[in-house]
This record gives structure tokens, C-alpha cells and sequence, in this order.
């Protein structure tokens, strides 16, 4: 359910309610009533703002069966080398999703 994953992500980030609510420009009050389940038709722009805030879109807060990410156990030399090079480029998290999100995108059309 929605708020179950909007409180997943908050705390998968480590954000307190508090800070999550500073982040989206929302109320502490009304994002407790979303994960409690007591405001359950947020709008979208208030989804929109939660999303953005915790690196994820919409349609992923939405989605109803989240499926359990795989744990990474071992990254080889080769994934370190290019994540090291990707960071001391300059590449942000934010870029790096940004791009899962094209190629994503790209791979569905």
C-alpha cells in the first residue's frame, strides 16, 4: 500500500517525519496521516513532492506489489572501477537514477 512505501522510503534514506516533511514542503501532521493510513487520497502534487523527495516517482509509490530487491552480495572489480570513475566524475545519485530512469524508458519503447 502507499503509505507503507512512502514509510519504507523515508526510513530506507533515514529521514525522520520531521525532515521528510521539511524535504516536500509538506505538513509533519498530514505526511503521519498518509503513512497511517488516515489521509488515503493524497493529491498528486502531493505525491509529486514526495516522490522527488525521496528519489523515486509517483508510479513507484503507487505501485501496489513491490517486489523485494535482490541483495547485492559482490560487485566486481569492473562495476567498482566504473562506479569509482562515474563518482569522481561528478555523477550524482540523483544523475545516476536519472539515467536508470532513460534506458528504463528506452528499453519499454
Amino acid at each position: 500500500m502507499m503509505q507503507n512505501r512512502i514509510k519504507q522510503l523515508r526510513k530506507s534514506r533515514g529521514y525522520s517525519i520531521n525532515e521528510l516533511s521539511m524535504k516536500a514542503g509538506i505538513s509533519k501532521s498530514y505526511l503521519s496521516y498518509i503513512e497511517r493510513g488516515i489521509q488515503q487520497n493524497p493529491s498528486l502534487f502531493i505525491l509529486s513532492k514526495l516522490a522527488s523527495s525521496l528519489g523515486t516517482t509517483v508510479e513507484d509509490l503507487l505501485e501496489e506489489n513491490q517486489h523485494p530487491k535482490k541483495e547485492v552480495k559482490h560487485l566486481d572489480e569492473e562495476w567498482i572501477e566504473l562506479f569509482t570513475e562515474a563518482i569522481n566524475q561528478g555523477i550524482t545519485k540523483k544523475d545516476f537514477s536519472l539515467y536508470l530512469e532513460f534506458i528504463k524508458f528506452r528499453n519499454q519503447h
